[in-house]
Order: C-alpha cells, then sequence, then structure tokens
C-alpha cells in the first residue's frame, strides 16, 4: 500500500501536467511535507513557490490552477481522500484529508500482513557496525556505532532487504605480535591451556606489552618476528591469536546478549590474505605512487594542512599494510562477492575524511560505481559526560561499556522499586533489565546521531517526556485498556470499523497513517531519531485520545477499541525497529 505521501505526491503531479502540459514538469517538481501545525492541515503543497519562474506566474495563481485540476479521491476506493486544500500566505497549498479516509488506513493496518507496509525488493545491504578491537574492552565509544547500526539494520530487515550485519573488529597487525610476544614470556599456561583467563587480563598484557614495545628494543624485534610469524601461519601464533579472538569474543557477546544484537564477525583478519592482490591491481590500474618509499594513492581534492595533496598510504614503506588497504580491501569484496546494493559503515565522525578518501579511491579503480551502489559513511558525535567533555569514569580513564549497561539496569532497579513497591524483586528484575537497557539506547538513538550528546541516568529514566520509559508506559496504557474492556479482538479486526469524530480520534489515526512514511525518511537520511520522535508524538497523540474519549462503556467503544489496538502494534514495532523490548505490564 502506497504511503499517503506518496499518493499525494502523484496527485498533485498529475494536476500540475494537467494545469501546465507545455512545461514538461517532472514528479520531482512536486514537494509534498507532513504539516508541523495541525490547525493548517494534515500536509503541504509548497510547489507553486518553486514553479513561479519555470512557469513566469504569480506562485498564488499557480496554486489556484493546480487546485482545478486535482482528484481528491482515493485512487483504491473511489472514496473522496482530500477533504479540503487551503492557498495560505504566497502559495502555499494546506491538505486535509477526510477522517472517513483516514479511518480505512487503520483499518488496512489492521488488516494486512506487515501493518499494510509494502516490502521492498529484495536488494543487497550492508550495515557495518560496532567494529571493537580485540584484546581492548569495549567502552562507551563503541555504544553508538552499535545501536544505531543495530536499528538502521532492524528497519531496513522490516521493509524486507536482504541485509548483511558485519562487524569489522580489529583483530590483525602489529599489536598482537606484541601481545603474543608478551604472552610467551609471562602467560604461558595460558597460551598452553591449562589456564584460564578474560579479558581484563588481557588488556593488562596489551598494555604491558605496548609499552615494553616503546622501550626494549629486544622486545620490540621479537614481537615483530610474531607478526611475521602470524602472517605466515605459523601454528604456534595462530594458535595464541586464537585464544586471544576466543577471550575477546566471550567478553563482546555478553555486551551483545545484553544490547540483543546479532552480528557476524568479520574482522580485519578475514581480509589480510586479499591485501597483497588489491595492492597488484592498484598498481596495475596506475593509480599508485611512491613516496618515502609508501605506496600512496593520491585521489583528487584531498588536501593536507600545508594545502599539499593528501595521500591515501595503502602499503607501508617496510612492505607493511593499514587500515586503508583493508578498507578498500573489504569494500571491494563487499561489491564484487557480496553484490551489495547499499553499504552503510558507522563510525565516529573523526573518521569521515578517510571513508571519502576511500570511496574515492574505490571510484578512481573502477570498484565502486555510485550509479549503481550506495554507499554512506554513517558518522555520529561522542557521548559526553555531565560536564560536557568526553565520558570518563571517576580515575579519568574511558567508561567501560559493560559497566554502564550493568549500572543502568541497577538505576532502574532501583527507581522501579520505589515506583512499584508492591512488585517482586524476581518481577523487579526483569522490569529494570528491560528499562535500563531501552533508556540507554533510546536516550542515544533519539539525538541527532551527527551530534554529541550528555549522558544522564537520571533524564533517560525519566516516565515523562522523550524517553523509552513514557513510549513503553503508553504501550503499557494500550495494552491495560485492552484487558479491561476484555473483547474478542481478533473478531473485531476481521471486520473492523472505525468512526473518527473526535479531534483526537483524527489525529491518532493521522499519526498512526504516517508510520509507513517514517520508516521510508529512515532509510534515506539514516537518522533513528526520525523514529523515536514520531513514537513520541505517537505516544502523546494516543495519551490525548485516552484523555479525550472513553473507551470501555462508551456508544463506540469497539471503534476505539481498534485505535487502541492499532496504537498497541505500531508502538510495539517501533519499539523492536530501534532494539527495545515491551512490557505488557509496568
Amino acid at each position: 500500500m502506497q504511503t499517503i505521501l506518496e499518493l499525494l505526491q502523484h496527485k498533485f503531479y498529475r494536476a500540475l501536467v494537467s494545469s501546465f502540459p507545455e512545461a514538461e514538469l517532472q514528479l520531482s517538481h512536486v514537494e509534498i511535507t507532513q504539516s508541523t501545525q495541525v490547525q493548517f492541515g494534515h500536509y503541504q503543497c509548497n510547489s507553486a513557490m518553486k514553479l513561479t519562474k519555470v512557469l513566469a506566474k504569480n506562485p498564488r495563481a499557480i496554486a489556484e490552477i493546480i487546485l482545478e485540476n486535482l482528484d481528491r479521491k482515493d485512487p483504491l476506493s473511489s472514496e473522496m481522500m482530500i477533504a479540503q486544500c487551503d492557498i495560505a500566505g504566497p502559495g502555499f497549498i494546506n491538505i486535509s484529508l477526510e477522517p472517513p479516509y483516514l479511518a480505512l488506513r487503520v483499518e488496512q493496518m489492521l488488516q494486512a500482513p506487515h501493518l499494510a507496509i509494502d516490502k521492498a525488493s529484495p536488494q543487497k545491504v550492508i550495515v557495518d557496525f560496532s567494529s571493537p578491537n580485540t584484546a581492548k574492552e569495549m567502552h562507551v565509544g563503541h555504544l553508538r556505532s552499535t545501536i544505531i547500526g543495530d536499528c538502521l539494520a532492524r528497519v531496513f530487515e522490516f521493509l524486507g532487504y536482504d541485509v548483511l550485519r558485519l562487524n569489522h573488529i580489529g583483530d590483525w597487525g602489529t599489536a598482537f605480535g606484541m601481545l603474543i610476544a608478551y604472552m610467551k614470556d609471562h602467560a604461558k599456561a595460558v597460551l598452553a591451556g591449562t589456564e584460564e583467563t578474560d579479558l581484563s587480563h588481557l588488556v593488562s598484557w596489551y598494555r604491558a606489552s605496548k609499552a615494553q614495545f616503546d622501550e626494549d628494543p629486544e622486545f620490540k624485534a621479537r614481537a615483530q618476528k610474531e607478526v611475521v610469524a602470524l602472517q605466515s601461519g605459523q601454528p604456534e601464533s595462530l594458535k595464541a591469536w586464537n585464544i586471544i579472538c576466543d577471550i575477546s569474543r566471550k567478553a563482546y557477546q555478553e555486551i551483545y546478549d545484553l544490547l540483543d544484537i546479532n552480528i557476524i564477525e568479520r574482522g580485519e583478519s578475514f581480509y589480510n590474505p586479499l591485501l597483497a592482490k588489491t595492492v597488484t591491481d592498484l598498481e596495475a590500474k596506475g593509480l599508485v605512487e611512491l613516496s618515502d618509499g609508501a605506496k600512496c594513492i593520491f585521489p583528487p581534492g584531498f588536501v593536507g594542512r600545508d594545502n599539499a595533496p593528501q595521500p591515501l598510504i595503502i602499503q607501508k614503506s617496510d612492505g607493511g599494510y593499514n587500515y586503508a588497504t583493508t578498507d578498500i580491501t573489504a569494500l571491494k569484496h563487499r561489491i564484487e562477492v557480496e553484490h551489495a546494493d547499499r553499504i552503510m559503515i558507522l563510525t565516529d565522525a573523526g573518521q569521515s575524511s578517510h571513508f571519502a578518501m576511500v570511496f574515492k579511491v574505490a571510484e578512481m579503480a573502477s570498484y565502486l560505481d555510485r550509479s549503481k551502489i550506495r554507499i554512506d559513511h554513517v558518522p555520529f558525535g561522542l557521548v559526553l559526560g555531565p560536564d560536557g567533555k568526553k565520558f570518563k569514569t571517576r580515575s579519568g580513564e574511558t567508561e567501560r561499556l559493560v559497566g554502564l549497561l550493568y549500572t543502568g539496569i541497577e538505576k532502574a532497579k532501583s527507581i522501579l522499586k520505589e515506583r512499584y513497591p508492591e512488585h517482586s524483586d524476581s518481577e523487579l528484575e526483569k522490569m529494570a533489565k528491560v528499562l535500563g537497557i531501552n533508556a540507554i539506547k533510546y536516550a542515544d538513538l533519539s539525538c541527532n546521531r551527527t551530534g554529541d550528546y550528555s549522558f544522564s541516568y537520571e533524564k533517560m529514566l525519566k516516565f515523562e517526556g522523550n524517553t523509552a520509559a513514557f513510549i513503553m508506559y503508553s504501550y503499557v496504557r494500550t495494552a491495560s485498556i485492552k484487558r479491561k474492556v476484555n473483547a474478542d479482538m481478533s473478531s473485531l479486526i476481521k471486520a473492523p470499523h472505525i468512526e473518527l469524530e473526535h479531534p483526537t480520534e483524527i489525529k491518532l489515526s493521522l499519526a498512526l497513517s504516517q508510520f509507513p512514511e517514517v520508516l521510508q525518511q529512515v532509510t534515506q537520511d539514516l537518522m533513528p531519531n526520525r523514529l523515536t520522535d514520531y513514537l513520541y508524538r505517537l505516544a502523546e497523540e494516543f495519551n490525548g485520545f485516552f484523555r479525550d474519549c472513553r473507551v470501555e462503556g462508551d456508544p463506540k467503544q469497539n471503534s476505539r477499541l481498534l485505535l487502541c489496538e492499532a496504537t498497541s502494534r505500531v508502538l510495539h514495532q517501533g519499539m523492536e525497529l530501534l532494539g527495545l523490548k515491551a512490557l505488557e505490564k509496568m
């Protein structure tokens, strides 16, 4: 089923063509937006303003001619879709929809599978997110990549795309030579498999090995030999590397389980056997230049601080490879082997220039054709502390992500215990885990991802305002109404009949009908806060409806129950797309 926005765009396009056939207008000339103030209508057409020069006419005159040729009926039911159109200001057209039409849209959402949202063509979408480094703790900086990437993957999956979720883990390179050499000196029992360890030990060993690498030439030489041994597949070094990876993987999985994240690990090591071939291919295409012994590519348009051309180094002077080599190879593999139609790479905004250069080199090498493949670096800002500075622990270290999550759960339990003293401890534990994780996710996703935001348990765990708790409570309220009335919802949905009379009923139905438009917008600008803003608006519209419209015992009980059911389904689906879990009772 087409969205209301799509239907209006086509209606106004046909009206434009009928009004001005000589102008050779395109669908892109039609601009329809949702109204920000419902008293001025539900949608707004801004095309008359933009066509003033093209048509050499006054915008109000253009708007009047458009309305004369506008078909106001629903193309499927032949019932009236558009109730009223008003010309405002210099030529804006305010559009109000018929309440029976909005009722029909909600009825279709209840009856059709998938909330009557059409499945997309099965395009291959790759989302590269999370990406921690092996032998290091996941910290608060990994939170944004992990949950934003998961949310985007969920939206594309829901819309029918073939989504591959990839975790591009940092599991290769010089650091592992240092760590293996250090463990051979200080953790022989772990390498022999006779003693267990955990990530905290790996982290401390990594720090110690780095310090020794910087200060001890003999150790540095041994560490470099370990890198060569690892890259050449020496069994003892590979065994040590696998032990390190397994310990790290177990620690990451605890976090992914808490956050309900599904992701396929495909780290830097996966692409290592392909790096030499990539460099050879880039050389064969005449793109590589030598600079101080390093193999570089100078993509046009990139300059350094001194205004000199900025190189992308693909092989260091000592023969080693780096992030750029791996990223180009990964991109090539995703296009040529995975046959991706769309690729998203989520990292902090500090890597924007790096990926812009990688994408440009991929175009220069004819790996990437932007007319066929859409590729986005999806940047995000920092998580800040209450002081507005980069979020750190009291000791000045970066906050461990696992600690942050468990603290959120504990604080949620404390709030719930005070709010619901009648609940048992086991019930509170279950509710706290859901609320704590939901609150952390929602607080992040509700911010514009390109900006920084201040992390505050106090704000994110509030039951009012644009928070997870408010959305959850609104969902619980829909469930409570249905339980109280104890109606047979399945029978009502088989032959739904919704009547919209009260203004809050109409506003709620409009908001419900706009759910597909919001999801389409998220797929275009990759901003999860579009979805959180929508759910907050929907929850507010439902609470207004609940305040003004009695359900139980009212002559319109069945109609209003159907509105409750539709709201329940959309809130539940929206929370699921954000990676949030729902509670039936609170």
